[in-house]
């Protein structure tokens, strides 16, 4: 297979588009669409958001040291590509998209009623990096949407129809291909040598 070497850049896709909400001091709300997002730590629970310091939601984040990732749907498309395109100091994207603000337990920052997920956050350290820094926060507190939980209590985020983000477009998820650890399993039934 032939390959074409390429200036450094980000090809690191698909990535989760999730909406970022936030809320300022004085009471504005407002929500960031964010690719650049992702989970560093288990114990203790800790993820990050890169933003570009342009942007509304850098400067409120970064005062109030706040915010909720609200994880998106097919339904929720356009409202993550709207709000990734449209700033806060222009529109109101709770009132654009029809979203609905939800308080938090922990936080200022509103959930997003029609996320299947809404993680509290709490920023612990801002990497000053380039073209976007890095927000690493601390997770207080995790919302799940109850229909999307089975007889089995088991949390099932595939029939909310979550979304990625690959190199400019939006994608729904496919077909499971296989379980964590799939590959090693044993297989179930007798096994396939006897014993005379």
């Amino acid at each position: 297979m032939d390959k074409e070497l390429w200036k450094p850049g980000n090809m690191l896709y698909p990535l989760p588009a999730v909406l970022i909400s936030c809320q300022s001091k004085e009471g504005k709300n407002n929500i960031v669409t964010v690719a650049w997002t992702g989970t560093i730590c288990t114990n203790p629970a800790m993820v990050y958001i890169s933003l570009r310091p342009s942007r509304l939601s850098y400067e409120i984040i970064e005062e109030t040291k706040e915010f909720v990732i609200n994880l998106s749907t097919e339904a929720l498309t356009r409202a993550v590509d709207y709000c990734g395109v449209r700033s806060g100091r222009q529109v109101d994207k709770f009132k654009d998209m029809n979203l609905t603000p939800m308080p938090a337990d922990f936080v200022s920052a509103p959930l997003i009623k029609e996320s299947p997920v809404n993680i509290e956050c709490r920023v612990s350290q801002i990497l000053k990096l380039g073209s976007h820094d890095m927000f690493i926060a601390e997770v207080l507190g995790v919302h799940a949407d109850k229909a999307y939980m089975n007889e089995k209590g088991k949390f099932e985020l595939s029939k909310a129809k979550p979304i990625v983000y690959s190199h400019g477009e939006y994608y729904g998820l496919s077909d499971i291909l296989g379980n964590f650890g799939y590959s090693v399993k044993k297989k179930s039934g007798k096994s396939a040598t006897r014993k005379s």
